[in-house]
């Protein structure tokens, strides 16, 4: 399974830490934009703005982490019009605070994670493998 994790730069530690227990695990990362500094010019911003848009659609399952930024959210946009399976996560419920949330957050295609970084990388893995044991029987 192919996947993307869309947050924000005040995230990176936490997106790190899920990609590599995705990819310990047989899960293959379609596009890592932690990798990314000194990023001073449109053009690199151009670059990668279109890897990460081949990244989403190329995913079988992305994962929007709070917080996010202006980025995450349209890479969200991109993952539900594709149809792409969605996990958005938090480590507190601010998800479903009136003040706090999206309307998108709470779409049918959007499926929330709260708690630990364990927690989703277990819903990620499980609910995969039933994806895939389905895929081959049908």
């Amino acid at each position: 399974m192919k996947f993307y994790i869309a947050s924000s730069l005040k995230n990176i530690e936490n997106v790190r830490q899920v990609a590599e227990n995705l990819k310990a695990r047989g899960f293959q990362q379609t596009y890592d934009w932690t990798t990314h500094s000194n990023i001073d010019s449109i053009s690199k911003l151009r670059k990668i703005g279109q890897k990460e848009v081949s990244g989403v659609l190329a995913a079988d399952v992305v994962i929007v982490m709070i917080p996010a930024g202006k980025g995450s959210h349209v890479e969200l946009g991109i993952a539900l019009g594709a149809g792409k399976k969605i996990y958005l996560y938090s480590s507190t419920n601010e998800l479903n605070e009136i003040g706090n949330t999206c309307t998108f957050y709470h779409v049918d295609s959007v499926e929330q994670r709260i708690g630990s970084l364990d927690d989703l990388i277990s819903s990620v893995c499980l609910n995969t493998s039933i994806i895939g044991v389905r895929s081959l029987k049908t």
